[in-house]
């Protein structure tokens, strides 16, 4: 519940979709021996934060062949720090912090947005390789969005120190890795 609640802070205090040097680098540090979770062909991306491994994994949710309108994207964890199962979201969780508000756009593009955060679209969008990728835009620069890393050190329980922010995935054009890191 404590990790939730310092993501909700994170989202509500000051993350940004990067208007072009508005960000601060830095540079994510502690998430070298962090699991990487299984991928499957659903799999869109994830969410990893300190100071614990536990993960968020956002699913593509079909529903004969092409997303669910209802709901595109469905939320679970993997709770590393137990014994690694997946468990949903608890309702709090769901609605508060890392759920999403989904829009249908057009027959193969949603927007996304988190609950806790509605100023950070992403777009679940059918790639030209006929495959669903979340799509956002962070320091000016497009991302296929494959794990966010959030860095948390101190702080309180209601208002966390989120030092450095980390953004994973592909140019949607060259296909190369992309991070970008920048303090919220």
């Amino acid at each position: 519940m404590t990790i939730m609640l310092h993501f909700l802070v994170w989202l509500t205090a000051g993350f940004t979709t990067g208007d072009a040097g508005a960000e601060q680098p830095c540079t994510c540090k502690g998430q070298e021996t962090f699991p990487v979770p299984p991928a499957s062909k659903s799999t869109l991306f994830y969410i990893q934060r300190t100071p614990n491994t536990n993960t968020i994994l956002y699913d593509l949710n079909l529903d004969k062949g092409v997303p669910d309108e209802e709901d595109p994207v469905h939320a679970y964890w993997i709770r590393y720090q137990e014994e690694g199962q997946q468990e949903d979201l608890s309702f709090i969780q769901r609605n508060y912090a890392y759920g999403l508000k989904t829009k249908k756009l057009s027959a193969d593009k949603y927007e996304l947005r988190f609950v806790s955060y509605k100023k950070l679209p992403f777009y679940l969008v059918k790639a030209a390789d006929s495959r669903y990728h979340v799509l956002a835009t962070i320091n000016g620069r497009s991302i296929h969005v494959s794990r966010v890393f959030l860095q948390i050190e101190g702080g309180s329980f209601w208002l966390p120190n989120v030092v450095c922010a980390e953004v994973k995935g592909t140019d949607p054009v060259t296909g190369q890795e992309v991070i970008q890191n920048f303090k919220p």
